[in-house]
Parts: structure tokens; sequence; C-alpha cells
């Protein structure tokens, strides 16, 4: 995308009504070892791939990727999720680290859309985060419970991320994550030259933030338990509690766990 994502101040409110309309969307190389991506988890890229085969739009038209290219992107939704398929451009603003400053980014701006539990901008550098669209008669995020810290699963060839929402971007294009974002899935991340053309599936869960937005450990316990939902519906893992029905249904444990 190569331009300045906004920060919440920029973003202007907009109230829209879905509409519905059935696409057929497209089906979408490795990451480095120690990378948050996962290949082989318990829920895999094919499955989330699966869920969001068929679109229904909840967005009043769709977006352009980059500048100057068509709107070809429409926000889908599910019950649980909106998702859409599209690029991913490198946002590396906020923080300025090694990778991520004036110097290696053109367009580098000091400041992210959403702020850290200690106040400070976070860090493309190492926090995996999304950008979403800013509110325009497009659509508009807020709308359906797509916040600051919402989790998303970011889907790449066979590999999940699990990640937030971190910036918001301009109004009327799509497609863009953090420098962590795209280096966990095996994208190039370089600000200036790095990110993919097509491929990526961005899938949001709705009224689902991460607090503190930085906590890591929790975006992926969190982002695990989401996808399985998503994918196979409200399921307890061994240990692990999940209302379903109104009541608290328990996992049943493996003689086998240790």
């Amino acid at each position: 995308m190569r331009v300045r994502s906004l920060t919440l101040a920029a973003a202007s409110a907009a109230l829209l009504a879905p509409t519905t309309l059935s696409t057929a969307l497209p089906v979408p190389p490795p990451p480095p070892q120690g990378s948050t991506a996962r290949r082989g988890a318990d829920v895999s890229a094919a499955d989330l791939l699966s869920k969001v085969r068929e679109c229904t739009a909840v967005s009043e038209g769709r977006y352009r990727t980059d500048r100057g290219m068509r709107a070809t992107v429409p926000v889908c939704g599910e019950r649980e999720a909106v998702f859409w398929k599209a690029d991913m451009d490198i946002d590396c603003d906020g923080r300025p680290t090694g990778h991520c400053n004036r110097r290696t980014d053109p367009f580098f701006t000091a400041a992210t859309a959403y702020r850290q539990s200690d106040g400070r901008y976070l860090s493309a550098e190492r926090l995996p985060y999304i950008v979403v669209p800013a509110p325009s008669p497009i659509w508009n995020h807020r709308d359906h419970g797509i916040l600051g810290g919402s989790l998303a699963a970011v889907v790449y060839r066979d590999r999940v991320l699990y990640a937030v929402v971190g910036d918001v971007g301009p109004d009327d294009m799509i497609g863009e994550a953090s420098y962590a974002t795209a280096k966990a899935l095996g994208i190039p991340a370089d600000p200036h030259t790095g990110g993919t053309a097509h491929g990526v599936t961005y899938i949001v869960f709705k009224e689902k933030p991460v607090r503190p937005i930085e906590n890591r450990t929790a975006a992926v316990k969190a982002g695990e338990r989401l996808a399985r939902e998503f994918v196979r519906g409200a399921e307890a893992l061994p240990g692990e509690e999940v209302v379903r029905g109104g009541r608290v249904v328990h996992g049943e444990r493996s003689v086998h766990d240790d």
C-alpha cells in the first residue's frame, strides 16, 4: 500500500447497513524458525480457508489493494467474524526500531491508531498486527464489533498467524499488516520493497479484543480457541471449559496427559 496509516483522530465515523452479495472467492514461503505462525496446528490454514470460500458482503462497496488499482475486494461476513482476501503491504509505523524508521520507510510515522497499555505506540517490528480501513461509506469496522486489539487469523499459503487489529489505514484501500506479521508468515517484510501482491486472507473475530493489546501469549491462546470455534463450533479440549447452550462443558483429560 505504501501510504501512511491513519490515526483514530483522522478516521471519520460512518453508519451503514450491510448488503448481501454471494461471491465465490479465490483460494490462496515458509517463515523463519521460531515464528509464531503455525503449520500443522490444531486448526490449519486449509480448515480456515474452507470456512471462507463464499462471501456474503457486509461492505457497501469494494476496496482497492493499491493506489491506481480497481476496487475489487469486498469485506465479507460470518456470524462470528468478518474477512477479506487481498494483498499484504507492510506497515512499519509506530515506535521507531532498527527495521522501522524514517530511513527504512519513506512513509514512516511514529504513531499507530492504538496504543499499548503503557501509553506507548505499537511496534510494527515486534507486534504482529493488521490494519483496517478507516470508517467510510464503504464499511465501518466499528459497526461490526471490530476494535483496537480485536483478534485476527491471518492465513498465507499453509501458515496461520494470530494477530491483533493495531492500526487504521486509508478509507478506500485494504490489505496491510505490520512488519512482524509479514516476517512471521514468510512474506518479505521490507517496508519499501516487501509485501505480496495476493494470497492473504484476513479473518477478524467480532467483539474479541486482546487486553492488553501487546500481550502475544494471550493473542495466540485466544486466537487458537476462536479459530477452533469458527471452524468446528465450540469444542472443549482436555482441561478446557467452554459455554455451550447456556451450560459449561468440560473437556475430558486424556490419561496420557501430563
